[in-house]
């Protein structure tokens, strides 16, 4: 049974009449008088006013029975579903109609209990009737529930209506019905407007959709019959978003990163960034599965429920721009295409239907993403009402890119040590059901890389998303308990698993008749690689890539000779595990990362640093420049430095800035690199790492740890100056930041303390605790809280008074891990707990409690504790 299917078919227009029938309108002046008026005196079944008997109670039970198990015209899937067998039906209006009659029994006062809300009547109508869901069936008892509160919710409308009414909490029911109304009735309105023939189609879309969709690559697990790929809902972990942080200081650490299920609701238009490899595409596949499936979280649930997904990677349309509703499924090759009513992607889109999952503003060429932002704002404009999120690489359009169109902007936050971990254990369980060979080492194999990544300092530097913690657990697998060190060797050693390891150990032969070592392998792949960076595309056309292995096979002997083109390139595509055919005709590399690795390697061999040196100041070149100087000789890599520095005739100021920072964000890449080059780097660049903005420092994080060393000291600096230094060294998660930061915690000034503390959770508890934390000024300061270790870590230091909940608890994690109980003063709640807040009387001396501005309203909250909505 789906709650909200059912909530969706109990139109407040149909239920709101019905449940009125049950209550009478007091007398002239009754709101005037001392003595109480109670619920149970307004009932229309009861008393002098009676104008019903118990038989119309059951009559208005049977009715909203009725509304409840009926579906919506044009609904399809889990839409038409009954919640009860039809036999329930009379059983359940029964047992709801011995609960409204309880109406009449209870003694609440509508005026001086100001803490009465739905959920608070739905159990006293429970305690009054406490036998009548007797018989009934757990689908049963489940209906009878949610037709209850809803009830409940119309008899609290119906009393705030009253002239002269004044309790104060009522207020919010109101609004929490208008919430209902809202969804419920957009719902509503969108399904009857279908045709039979768009429904029918929609049908199979969404079918489509959740089967083409519902996988993901991870690197070192072979399926026996899906190599490389892996169940979208088994492998995905969940991914968390930051949001940018409020303009004016709101007393405590910026909010944590929450799940993105909870960043995402109740919004409409959202830009997410994130890093290449931090699961942009991820994310969007899931929301694509999760919408046509009807599977949703409950934050997403309301938004999303009986929307059509259209997921638009932006590299298909890199030449032409974004293509017209009616040729989006064309274009990324939907084999149904052709088989959509004419005009149903348009009638979606103007029923304020859809939701637009449009990935990669960053594959797009640099003049063409202005063209896409005015598509966005046209579109936008046209079609109302429905969702739009976009993602792009951070560095790829300006932070205030979309918010004039109305759009907010979310980033996909680092993993966090317990998502890695989680990764890690996850990875190898799903390793284990293949049934490998080294089945029994699988475990120690996860031990000590679980280990490896909380003691090495590189090795927790590169697993900071999903992409990359696939390759280490893969690598770490594949060398049995042996990691490459750096970037550069990490990809060396993963294209030597993929290339010349892969097939040899799941004991494949030549089905294609080819046997090509590693090294042709990676010629080949480079060309295709080196094609894509010059002509700016992420994928290209299968005729274009077979013409492209044509031009250099003569030169490459050892794959010349086993094959044309045509066989080349088939091979490539089903052997290496790298290429891939998102659509026909189409080819691409399984990710971005690996396409800039082997074009950087291209650009090196063919010492075509010009190229690289022309294309700096353009953000989708930073990663190939990046490896480019990882992968140089000394020499070459002076050269490209110095010449990063150097000015490029025809560039705004602004890029010549950037190619600078790039400069330095490339020298902890270079293996050998002359002192010279290494100290002009810095001394070019020295100025530049002193931020302005909030955005600019959170910006430079982006350079590595080696901006550490170019940040001012920081008893040198201003409060204002300090808290934008705080910012940037907090955005680099790498304990290096720690040594920087011990020269902020006796800061007064409260941005920065708050900065410090709302950093935490990137960096080694016990150390940060023992650091920082135990150095900041305790006053006026919410110290957050993400994970029980947190909590034992602020116990240790004797408890704070103000207290952020920055993570996933149970109830009782808290009421045992918040010591002294009587030394918590306020509450910040920046996750849900999904329980009601009677727990906090623990607590004798707590007087505030905050709730951030994306959770639910809670209930149950002590009377003397003041609630705060942020």
């Amino acid at each position: 049974m789906d709650p909200m299917i059912i909530t969706a078919r109990l139109l407040p227009k149909v239920v709101a009449p019905l449940v009125r029938k049950l209550l009478v309108r007091p007398g002239p002046g009754a709101f005037l008088v001392d003595r109480p008026l109670r619920i149970s005196g307004l009932v229309s079944f009861r008393g002098e006013q009676r104008t019903l008997g118990e038989r119309d109670v059951r009559r208005i039970a049977a009715k909203l029975v009725d509304r409840a198990v009926t579906p919506l015209p044009g609904a399809t899937g889990a839409a038409r579903e009954r919640p009860v067998a039809p036999d329930e039906d009379r059983a359940v209006a029964d047992a709801l109609a011995r609960s409204l009659c309880a109406l009449g029994d209870l003694d609440l006062e509508i005026v001086q209990d100001a803490r009465l809300e739905a959920a608070a009547l739905t159990r006293q109508l429970r305690r009054a009737a406490p036998d009548a869901t007797h018989g009934l069936t757990g689908d049963g008892a489940e209906l009878h529930g949610i037709l209850l509160h809803t009830a409940a919710l119309h008899v609290l409308e119906f009393f705030t209506r009253l002239s002269g009414f004044g309790a104060r909490t009522l207020v919010e029911n109101r609004r929490a019905l208008g919430r209902l109304d809202d969804a419920v009735g957009a719902l509503a309105a969108r399904l009857p407007s279908r045709s039979a023939e768009d429904a029918g189609f929609e049908t199979r879309y969404a079918h489509d959709t959740a089967v083409l969709h519902n996988h993901l690559t991870i690197f070192g697990i072979d399926l026996a019959h899906s190599p490389d790929s892996w169940p979208l809902d088994a492998a995905y972990l969940g991914l968390r978003c930051e949001t940018e942080p409020p303009a004016v200081d709101s007393g405590g650490p910026p909010e944590p990163a929450v799940p993105a299920e909870h960043a995402l609701s109740g919004r409409c238009r959202i830009l997410v960034r994130g890093v290449a490899g931090s699961g942009k595409t991820t994310l969007l596949q899931w929301l694509a599965v999760a919408t046509a499936r009807g599977e949703l979280p409950a934050p997403l649930h309301r938004a999303l429920y009986g929307r059509v997904p259209f997921l638009l990677p932006v590299r298909r349309f890199a030449r032409h721009g974004l293509p017209s509703p009616g040729d989006f499924l064309a274009a990324v090759g939907y084999p149904g295409a052709e088989a959509q009513p004419p005009g149903w992607a348009d009638r979606v889109l103007r029923a304020g239907r859809g939701l637009l999952l449009i990935d990669g503003v960053d594959e797009a060429p640099e003049d063409g993403r202005e063209r896409l932002r005015r598509k966005l704002r046209d579109w936008t404009a046209l079609y109302p009402g429905n969702i739009w999120i976009v993602t792009s690489r951070p560095s790829a359009v300006r932070a205030d890119w979309l918010t004039a169109d109305g759009f907010a902007e979310l980033s996909l936050a680092p993993m966090s040590r317990e998502d890695i971990a989680a990764f890690i254990q996850r990875w190898h369980r799903a390793a284990a059901q293949q049934e490998p060979d080294d089945l029994d080492r699988l475990g120690h194999y996860e031990r000590t890389l679980l280990n490896a990544v909380r003691i090495t300092r590189d090795l927790g530097r590169l697993a900071t998303n999903p992409l990359m913690c696939g390759m280490l657990c893969a690598l770490h697998r594949d060398r049995r308990g042996y990691l490459p060190d750096g970037r550069k060797e990490l990809y060396e050693a993963a294209l030597s698993m993929l290339l010349e390891r892969r097939d040899r150990e799941r004991a494949m032969g030549t089905t294609d008749g080819i046997d090509l070592p590693r090294q042709p392998k990676i010629q080949l792949l480079q060309k295709i690689a080196h094609w894509m960076l010059v002509n700016g595309r992420s994928e290209m056309d299968r005729e274009i890539a077979v013409d492209t292995l044509a031009q250099h096979l003569p030169a490459i002997p050892d794959a010349a000779r086993q094959g044309g083109p045509e066989e080349i390139y088939r091979h490539l595509l089903n052997r290496t595990g790298l290429l891939r055919e998102p659509a026909p005709n189409t080819v691409d590399f399984v990710h971005r990362t690996f396409q800039d690795f082997l074009a950087a390697r291209a650009t090196v061999q063919r010492h075509d640093f010009g190229l690289l040196l022309n294309h700096a100041h353009l953000s989708e070149w930073e990663d190939v420049i990046r490896m480019a100087v990882a992968l140089a000789r000394p020499d070459e890599c002076a050269a490209l430095l110095n010449g990063l520095l150097a000015p490029l005739p025809g560039i705004r100021a602004a890029e010549a800035r950037h190619r600078k920072l790039l400069a330095a964000a490339c020298v902890e890449h270079a293996a050998e690199l002359d002192p010279e080059v290494r100290h002009r780097v810095r001394r070019f660049t020295r100025d530049m790492v002193r931020p302005s903005t909030v955005a600019g420092a959170r910006a430079l994080g982006w350079i590595g740890p080696i901006v550490l060393e170019m940040l001012p000291e920081p008893a040198e600096v201003s409060d204002g100056e300090a808290y934008l230094l705080a910012v940037t060294a907090t955005s680099i998660a790498d304990d290096m930041a720690i040594d920087y930061l011990t020269g902020l915690r006796k800061r007064a000034y409260h941005p920065v303390r708050a900065q410090l503390a709302g950093a935490w959770r990137r960096y080694d508890t016990a150390r940060y605790a023992r650091e920082i934390i135990a150095h900041l000024d305790p006053d006026q300061l919410f110290f957050p809280a993400a994970d029980v270790a947190e909590l034992s870590a602020l116990r240790d230091l004797g408890g704070r008074p103000y207290l952020q909940v920055a993570g996933e608890f149970t109830v009782a994690e808290l009421i045992d891990g918040i010591v002294p109980a009587d030394g918590l003063r306020r509450l910040w709640l920046a996750y849900g707990l999904g329980a009601s807040m009677e727990w906090l009387a623990a607590f004798p001396r707590l007087e505030e409690l905050r709730i951030s501005r994306r959770l639910p309203r809670v209930t149950g909250v002590p009377d003397a504790i003041r609630v705060v909505e942020l």
